[in-house]
């Protein structure tokens, strides 16, 4: 049996081989700390847990979910409020909102939406994995745009080639930037709505770190531009603000054709979200927002201890101003190892996971990727571990490893 060539042209899923290289460490008696994945560890708000137990027992709850009952009306009210409330953007609850087993399922139903086989998608890179791994499964063609750090990882759009640009249909955003933790002004969307203004391409903003931001200016949605609607979508999700990653509830908001095509598309692959977890994550949207400040809270402190840290022990770092993520480059003694080499020395010579730069598309080697997932006491375990590792070079190997610390 042979795949679908387009599944042969996904490059390989590096997050696989480090949940394996982390599985053969635990199996070999290594404590293995787990920055690799932006998996929260923090609790969702206790009102949202109670509202999912509540709605257990609703009558007709266990049933598929239907767009005009409801709880499904009222959860698009309430994503309709959410963003009246953060951005001052107007969405009409039934044409302009969609919502979504989680952002990555939507982002990789709109390319296969709109994707033909001879059309661009304009990601730039590195990117959030279904960014660029979505185009190749629809079968469209993907177009890198390199996003460097003295750009303050932003696109430059404006140099594309218009051969390029004519041939696009698609140009996914992510700011607050997942893996870079980049963050942008309104100024820089109001450049991207003047440069496609004269283009036919959907403009597809992730923001799912809107709520994660540590310093400057509060984080901005692209539809707070004016006539942004007529190009864009955007996505949002409640797996990191609201520490409910495992529940798959997230939602995209925009322009109504574009998302009548979006929900076309998931109509035909899925039933909806269970109507339990959507009476829920209404509460969440709508009801009190402390935990989510809480949360910020924490991985700011988590960020700063990390970096101050890493700092301290002779890996230059800089302090993220946004999302849940520390960005380093490859430490100089290391700069021949490629990010997936430098990522499995860590692994088995320290006991630390990262995610490997190149696991975020070709011009995310040289870097790696801390997820500020596990409490301070494991990150300054985790500083301790990677001192020695540092002085060492990474030449351990075979010799004393991390051992497994008993629970207590």
């Amino acid at each position: 049996m042979h795949e679908a060539n387009r599944m042969k042209r996904l490059p390989p899923y590096l997050f696989t081989v480090v949940d394996g290289l982390k599985r053969e460490a635990r199996a070999q008696g290594v404590d293995v700390i787990d920055f690799s994945m932006g998996n929260p560890d923090l609790a969702p708000p206790p009102h949202v847990v109670e509202a999912l137990r509540e709605a257990l027992d609703l009558p007709g709850i266990h049933r598929y979910s239907k767009w005009d009952e409801e709880i499904e009306r009222n959860l698009r009210k309430a994503i309709a409020f959410w963003y009246h409330e953060r951005f001052g953007v107007t969405l009409d609850p039934d044409t302009e909102v969609v919502p979504c087993i989680g952002s990555k399922e939507g982002i990789a139903h709109l390319a296969l939406a709109f994707m033909n086989s001879d059309d661009l998608a304009l990601i730039p890179s590195p990117a959030y994995p279904v960014h660029f791994n979505g185009i190749i499964m629809a079968g469209g063609i993907l177009y890198d745009i390199p996003i460097r750090e003295e750009k303050n990882y932003l696109p430059d759009l404006f140099s594309l080639p218009k051969e390029t640009t004519r041939l696009s249909k698609l140009l996914m955003l992510s700011y607050p930037h997942n893996p870079t933790t980049a963050t942008c002004g309104i100024d820089f969307y109001e450049q991207v709505i003047h440069w496609a203004r004269d283009k036919q391409i959907i403009i597809a903003s992730d923001l799912a770190y809107s709520d994660m931001v540590f310093r400057g200016p509060r984080a901005s949605s692209i539809l707070e531009v004016k006539g942004a609607i007529k190009h864009s979508i955007e996505f949002h999700t409640l797996s990191k603000s609201y520490s409910m990653p495992g529940w798959r509830i997230a939602f995209a908001v925009g322009n109504r054709e574009i998302l009548k095509s979006l929900a076309k598309t998931k109509s035909y692959c899925d039933f909806g979200i269970f109507k339990a977890i959507q009476y829920a994550a209404t509460k969440a949207l709508t009801g009190p927002q402390g935990t989510v400040k809480k949360a910020v809270e924490i991985y700011k402190k988590r960020s700063a201890l990390l970096v101050d840290g890493l700092n301290r022990i002779g890996w230059p770092t800089k302090k993220p101003d946004a999302t849940m993520y520390v960005w380093c480059r490859i430490p100089q003694k290391f700069s021949e190892h490629t990010s997936m080499a430098f990522t499995e020395l860590l692994i088995r010579e320290a006991g630390v996971a990262v995610a490997p730069g190149t696991g975020f598309g070709e011009y995310g080697e040289g870097y790696v990727r801390f997820a500020l997932v596990v409490p301070e006491e494991r990150i300054q375990e985790a500083l301790r571990r990677l001192e020695r590792f540092l002085q060492d070079g990474g030449a351990r190997k075979g010799g004393r490893r991390p051992k497994a610390r008993k629970s207590k």
